[in-house]
């Protein structure tokens, strides 16, 4: 009697699936990277690689993303530090309020923001510079935004909630009486908080610092509106520059890729460092159980503070936006901000006139509802692979899955450059198409985590009792286990959609004449020297983007309370 032959069920389709979803959009993309920098017609070459470590702009690049990231991991510790102390335990008046209005960074593209601070603190034309010389009498600039200091003040205002974030709930869950008990002692609050409370959160202090190291690391839009004119390059404003000033050839892109190996091996150093810092396990004080912490009372202090805390809003949200929508609105640049200057103009040519712009809020529109879509449900496949099914090599799964999540987005563009530009006998380059590929790879693990979170939730033994019953497993696949995940893959769709929406580092190096999208657009209008329409565009993502964390978060609680 011969061997019966294999079965192919449910479940291997599911993980042949989730196997060829992640392999052809995440892995081969991300090995391309590593393969076309150390292999040089077939064969291991760690010369050229090492010529181009060498070389003075690569060195240059690489300490600059150091002290550029060293310097925002600083100050956005040291920002998002106090503000949550600040919010979680002291009486501080509306900390409710001030709690969510500090969030509000995270909603804004700090590009734009750069932009913004641009205008205002160029040396030639910025406007609070102008306002000191021509009304406050002094004889030059005041400030300079084209500096490391500049650069890294910028990204501190939106990088700093990482910090706040894990804060926050750090001190929320902390038990307070050991600072009770230190008080009755008589120790003062300087002490307190230096020997007890420091100490019992610096686990979710040094994880936040590192996120915004991660990220700073990485990050193109600032340094490329604030740093590339006063010839401050970091990693991924270099491997923009190798490759438009050659247009992309290949010499270029495999300079890139030595370039965005260093991007990877710097970003697996700082994500083993976190890993390091979460699992050494000194400070466990802080439990599951629940405290209701001991306020500090700030007596004379409040209302100052209180003060302080607006101020800053004002100064890093209010001010750089309200200054996005006036130099949208001037005739031209350099006006002064009068009611005989203004135009609605721009604004009507960059949305209903102007065809780049035009097409680059749809292409930002579409793209992030497709790459939302897509990615949801390919997220809810290969989660329910990793959490549900018992099969082999579901951790590699995973591994995958999350990888992009640490590589910069500037490695998976390269790498989808690669992967999609005719090597395998799909050129994709210079198209819409490409984009979208890579949005897929980049917020995959968004979708993991969300889908992943929501399958845990859900009990196997809901599954077997509709086998039992008589479904197929697509049958209880769908009307059980995706009934119950709505929660989830809604939570992937907004988590995947607002950040496509306004996302810059990726789509830059992979846009063509016709597919734009409008962070490409912004920065693209603002280096030809179109400062008003690239302002005026700048204002119209952020009604968009704001308008869109609305709707959605409207939509997400309606949906939940279904």
């Amino acid at each position: 009697m011969s061997a019966a032959a294999p079965r192919f069920g449910t479940a291997q389709v599911l993980f042949g699936l989730a196997v060829g979803i992640l392999v052809i959009f995440v892995a081969v993309p991300v090995l391309l990277i590593f393969f076309n920098a150390f292999w040089v017609n077939g064969a291991f070459n760690v010369a050229d690689v090492l010529k181009v470590l060498r070389q003075k702009d690569t060195y240059e690049a690489l300490l600059n993303s150091l002290v550029l990231a060293s310097g925002v991991t600083v100050t956005g510790t040291i920002v998002g530090t106090f503000f949550a102390w600040l919010v979680t335990r002291t009486d501080l008046p509306f900390k409710g309020a001030m709690k969510v209005l500090f969030l509000v960074p995270f909603m804004l593209p700090s590009f734009i923001g750069a932009l913004a601070w641009k205008m205002l603190l160029s040396p030639r034309s910025g406007y609070i510079n102008r306002f000191f010389q021509e009304v406050l009498g002094f004889d030059g600039p005041v400030f300079d935004i084209y500096t490391y200091g500049g650069i890294i003040g910028v990204e501190t205002m939106y990088l700093f909630p990482f910090v706040f974030i894990q804060v926050c709930g750090a001190l929320e869950r902390m038990d307070p009486t050991l600072e009770e008990s230190a008080r009755i002692s008589g120790a003062d609050l300087f002490t307190i908080t230096r020997r007890i409370t420091i100490p019992l959160v610096l686990p979710s202090i040094l994880s936040g610092a590192l996120l915004i190291m991660l990220y700073s690391m990485a990050h193109f839009g600032t340094v490329a509106v604030l740093g590339i004119e006063a010839g401050i390059y970091n990693i991924p404003t270099l491997i923009y520059e190798k490759i438009h000033q050659s247009a992309g050839s290949f010499d270029s892109i495999r300079t890139g890729t030595v370039l965005a190996t260093v991007l990877v091996v710097t970003a697996a150093f700082i994500l083993w460092l976190q890993n390091r810092v979460l699992s050494r396990g000194r400070y466990q004080i802080i439990a599951g159980k629940s405290f209701r912490p001991t306020e500090l009372k700030l007596r004379g202090l409040r209302y100052p503070l209180l003060a302080f805390c607006l101020a800053y809003i004002a100064f890093t949200i209010v001010l750089p936006t309200v200054t996005i929508f006036l130099v949208g609105g001037l005739k031209t640049y350099g006006l002064p901000l009068a009611a005989e200057n203004f135009t609605w103009g721009n604004y009507r040519h960059i949305l209903f006139e102007w065809q780049l712009t035009r097409d680059a809020i749809w292409n930002s529109i579409t793209l992030g509802l497709a790459a939302a879509l897509i990615t949801m449900f390919a997220g809810v496949i290969i989660s329910y692979v990793i959490v549900k099914m018992k099969v082999r090599g579901k951790g590699i799964l995973e591994f995958l899955g999350m990888l992009p999540f640490s590589v910069p987005g500037s490695v998976i563009a390269l790498g989808v450059i690669l992967a999609w530009s005719g090597k395998f006998g799909v050129n994709l380059y210079n198209t819409v198409w490409i984009i979208l590929v890579a949005y897929i790879a980049r917020y995959m693990a968004f979708s993991l985590k969300a889908n992943s979170a929501a399958l845990e939730q859900v009990h196997d033994s809901l599954v077997e009792a509709a086998r039992a019953s008589g479904a197929t497993m697509w049958q209880a696949l769908r009307d059980v286990v995706v009934p119950l995940v709505r929660p989830g893959m809604l939570a992937a769709f907004f988590l995947i959609f607002l950040p496509a929406l306004r996302e810059l580092t990726v789509s830059v190096l992979l846009y063509g004449p016709t597919s734009r999208t409008i962070g490409v657009a912004i920065y693209t209008l603002n280096e030809d020297g179109e400062t008003v329409y690239s302002a005026a565009l700048a204002g119209i993502a952020l009604v968009i983007i704001v308008t869109g964390e609305v709707v959605i978060k409207r939509f997400f609680k309606t949906a939940s309370g279904s």
